[in-house]
């Protein structure tokens, strides 16, 4: 089993596992209104969703991450920057 990639500190992770290849926007935005530890992200508005990319908030691999950015078939991590998951 290969390890994930170390976490940024003050950041919330995604884990995204997919079938086949697709589109990271629209695959990240559908995984945030399903997940329940960050209030703020299940409810964001599109226009806030595209300043993350925007302010390069958002990293694949350890790199900011583009809207169009392509994630291949199997696990990928994702990282929101500034944001932290509520303690539970």
């Amino acid at each position: 089993m290969i390890k994930p990639p170390e976490q940024p500190s003050n950041s919330f992770r995604i884990t995204l596992t997919l079938a086949d290849s697709r589109r990271l926007d629209g695959v990240l935005l559908e995984e945030l209104r399903k997940q329940t530890q960050v209030p703020e992200l299940k409810t964001i508005s599109r226009t806030a969703f595209k300043a993350l990319f925007k302010a390069r908030r958002i990293q694949l691999k350890g790199q900011s991450a583009v809207p169009s950015s392509t994630l291949a078939a199997g696990t990928s991590y994702v990282d929101i920057l500034g944001i932290e998951a509520a303690a539970v």
